[in-house]
C-alpha cells in the first residue's frame, strides 16, 4: 500500500499501532490531537489549565496544532486516563499523578506526597532539580512523558462533621481523602475513601463520609460542602504543593516537529503558573464569603500533625525498602526537601509568618 493512502486511511491511532508516527507526523502541516481530563469542566481552574494549554498550542501554531479538551469521563473514565495515554487511544492526558500510586507508588511523589514540598519547591526540584529528569525515566516504563502543568498551592486539610481535638477523634473516621495520603491518615484509624469529586457531597451529606478533602476554598465553595459540614480543618499537610502533570504518549510526542515539541513545552509551562495564579486570586474572597456563611476554620492540632509526620516517615521508610524505583527518586526528593526548607526557614517562612500578622 502506498504510504500516503496508508496514513489518510489508518488516522492517527492506527499510525500510532503500526509504529510509523514519527516519519508520518513530520510530514503532516496539521495536527489534531485530544486530550483527557481528569477533571470535570466546573472546577474551571483545574480543568482549565488545559484548555488555557490547548489555547496557547494552537496560538503558537498559528492554528495548525489543534487540541480538543475532554473532561474526565468523556472519552475516558478518570480512572483509565493512564492507560488510555499508555495504549495511545489518546495523545495526552492531564492528571494529579497520584490518582494512580496503584499502580506504583512513584506515581504520588510526581504530585505531593504528605508533608512533601511546597509549590515552589516542587517547582524548583523539577525543572531545576532533577524531578522532571527522575519522573520521565519512571514514566518511560508507562510509554509517556510528562510535563509541569499545574499546582493548586497549599491546600485544606478538609470539611468534617465534628471537630478534630485529638489522634483519636480520627480513629475510625470515614474520609474521603485523596490517593496515596490515605495511606498515612489510615495508620491513624480513619477508613478512607477515595471518591470522585463530583460524588463527594452526596456522600458527605448522607452521612456515608464523616469528612471529606478537596483543594481549597474556592473549589470547595463550587461544590457546596460547606452546606454540609461544619468544620474547615486546616492545612492540608498531604498536600503542600502538588503538582498536575500533562502526560503525552511517547510515540506521538517523539513524532512531532521539534518546533511543535518546544510548543507544547512552553504552553504547559504557562498554565502551570496560571494555575497557581488563579487559585491565589480567588481562594482568599472564597474563605471569606464561607466564613461569613458560618465556616469554623479550625487548626489541626499539634499532636495530630506529629502523629501524622510520624506515620508518614515510616510509610515512606518501609515503601523505599521494598521499592527500588522509589527509593531512586524518594532520596533525592528528600535531600532536595532537606536543603529547601533549610533556606525558606530563613527566607520566606519567616517573611510570610510577620507579613500575616502585620497591621497592613
Amino acid at each position: 500500500m502506498e504510504r500516503r493512502s496508508f496514513v489518510q486511511g489508518a488516522g492517527l491511532a492506527g499510525v500510532l499501532a503500526a509504529g510509523v508516527a514519527p516519519a508520518v507526523v513530520h510530514a503532516q502541516a496539521n495536527l489534531r490531537w485530544r486530550l483527557t481530563s481528569a477533571f470535570p469542566k466546573s472546577l474551571d481552574t483545574i480543568y482549565g489549565a488545559a484548555e488555557t494549554f490547548a489555547a496557547k498550542v494552537r496560538a503558537m501554531s498559528g492554528g495548525k496544532f489543534e487540541i480538543s479538551v475532554h473532561p474526565g469521563g468523556e472519552l475516558v473514565p478518570m480512572p483509565g486516563l493512564v492507560d488510555a495515554v499508555q495504549n495511545g487511544t489518546v495523545e495526552m492526558g492531564h492528571t494529579a499523578p497520584y490518582y494512580y500510586f496503584g499502580k506504583n507508588d512513584c506515581f504520588a511523589l510526581g504530585c505531593a506526597i504528605p508533608f512533601g514540598l511546597n509549590s515552589r519547591q516542587m517547582t524548583a526540584w523539577q525543572y531545576d532539580g532533577n524531578g522532571l529528569k527522575l519522573m520521565r525515566e519512571f514514566y518511560s516504563n508507562y510509554g509517556f512523558t510528562s510535563f509541569p502543568m499545574g499546582n493548586t498551592g497549599a491546600q485544606m486539610g478538609g470539611w468534617f462533621r465534628k471537630e478534630i481535638k485529638t489522634v483519636a477523634d480520627m480513629n475510625g473516621l470515614k474520609f474521603r481523602v485523596g490517593g496515596f495520603a490515605g495511606r498515612v491518615t489510615g495508620r491513624l484509624g480513619t477508613v478512607s475513601q477515595n471518591i470522585a469529586g463530583g460524588e463527594i457531597y452526596q456522600a458527605l451529606e448522607k452521612g456515608t463520609i464523616d469528612a471529606a478533602e478537596w483543594v481549597g476554598p474556592y473549589d470547595d465553595q463550587k461544590l457546596g460542602f460547606n452546606k454540609v459540614a461544619p468544620f474547615y480543618h486546616y492545612p492540608g499537610w498531604w498536600e503542600g504543593g502538588p503538582q498536575l502533570d500533562l502526560y503525552v504518549n511517547q510515540k506521538a510526542f517523539d513524532g512531532l516537529s521539534a518546533e511543535y515539541k518546544a510548543i507544547i513545552e512552553s504552553a504547559a509551562a504557562y498554565a502551570h503558573t496560571e494555575m497557581q495564579a488563579k487559585y491565589d486570586v480567588r481562594n482568599p474572597a472564597a474563605l471569606k464569603q464561607l466564613v461569613a456563611g458560618g465556616t469554623k476554620l479550625v487548626a489541626f492540632p499539634k499532636p495530630v500533625l506529629d502523629a501524622s509526620f510520624k506515620a508518614a516517615m515510616d510509610l515512606y521508610s518501609e515503601i523505599s525498602a521494598s521499592n527500588p524505583a522509589w527509593k531512586k527518586i524518594y532520596d533525592d526528593y528528600s535531600a532536595f526537601r532537606r536543603e529547601a526548607n533549610l533556606w525558606f526557614r530563613f527566607t520566606e517562612a519567616r517573611f510570610d509568618s510577620y507579613m500575616q500578622t502585620a497591621r497592613l
